[in-house]
């Protein structure tokens, strides 16, 4: 979630400039509240770029760059991708929990692979579809269009894409990554509540990760495919090498989309209005090439809001622990 959540609306509404753009990851709570957030790996690596940011998926920067960017512009940016949210917290930038259960709000896999595929297609948001054309017997046929919307502007795609092309090659996504490929994508996992590790159905005392479930979601200039694994009892966890699984998964279903259809042998082109310095993109008119982070200063009436506090998924179930994969493709081919 924190690239679409986070990252994109700040660089989409030029509160960040750079990819470069400095964000801290240190110790840092929930804002108007004194909720902690932590990282997955509970340590802080102090100042760090959004590029890094993304690909090593620290929590602590993703809650910055929310709260710079603000919740109504999030839930505006999200919303123009498909993703839904009755109403935004800021626990939502590293979660994409709701107060309403049902299909409308949340994130699913084909939500995730339709919002992505807009990314990788330079910015138009297509609504997923399962039929495009009809083919009667007397040879006629039925067309049905999906003319997209533009969701962000080309420039926030291509430097989204570009910081995510580093999480294959370099950071939490490399066991997706295909040798000679041209791709991006995003690792994601949900948190446990202190109170749910004395609950869990697996002793993980030995283990070096321990989550509910694990996401990842990626694309090429023609497909874009989310896979999301977990078990159907949210207190077994995903422990260690299991959070590979849905790389595995993804990894296997691109290859063959590059045997058969040629998937990830182009490359993107980078639009007018960015320059690239190093490692790193700017925009042409940026504000402040070395866009550093600070503090927002809350007024009283801010900081007298109420917001969710908790930043790990409060869904569970009952049913008996099988583990399964839920893979969602979306073809970006139409949306060049």
């Amino acid at each position: 979630m924190k690239p679409i959540t986070d990252y994109a609306p700040a660089l989409e509404y030029d509160e960040y400039s750079s990819t470069a753009a400095t964000i801290p990851d240190t110790p840092y709570n929930f804002p108007h509240s004194n909720t902690p957030v932590y990282n997955w790996d509970r340590n802080y690596y102090g100042n760090i770029t959004m590029q890094q940011a993304i690909q090593e998926s620290r929590n602590v920067p993703a809650v910055r760059a929310l709260d710079k960017v603000g919740l109504k512009k999030a839930q505006k940016f999200l919303s123009g991708i498909g993703i839904e949210y009755p109403e935004m917290v800021y626990a939502n930038a590293i979660s994409s929990n709701t107060s309403d259960s049902s299909n409308k709000y949340g994130a699913s896999s084909e939500k995730m692979a339709a919002a992505y595929a807009a990314i990788a297609n330079g910015g138009t948001y297509y609504k997923p579809q399962y039929v495009n054309r009809i083919v009667f017997s007397d040879g006629s046929t039925r067309e049905f269009d999906n003319p997209g919307t533009r969701a962000m502007k080309e420039t926030t795609a291509y430097m989204m894409t570009d910081m995510m092309k580093t999480v294959l090659t370099s950071g939490t996504g490399y066991n997706a990554a295909i040798y000679g490929a041209y791709q991006a994508g995003k690792t994601g996992t949900s948190n446990y509540a202190d109170n749910e590790l004395k609950k869990l159905t697996k002793n993980y005392y030995s283990s070096g990760i321990v989550t509910p479930d694990e996401l990842f979601v990626g694309y090429t200039t023609q497909y874009a495919m989310a896979v999301w694994t977990g078990y159907t009892n949210r207190l077994t966890p995903v422990l260690d090498d299991g959070v590979k699984v849905a790389t595995d998964v993804y990894k296997q279903m691109m290859l063959y989309l590059l045997e058969q259809y040629g998937s990830g042998t182009t490359d993107w082109e980078q639009p007018n209005g960015l320059y690239r310095s190093g490692s790193f993109l700017y925009l042409n008119n940026g504000k402040n090439n070395y866009n550093y982070y600070y503090e927002p200063s809350y007024t009283a009436e801010e900081t007298s809001e109420s917001t969710e506090e908790s930043s790990s998924s409060s869904s569970s179930s009952s049913e008996e622990n099988s583990e399964h994969t839920e893979p969602s493709a979306k073809e970006n081919e139409q949306n060049r």
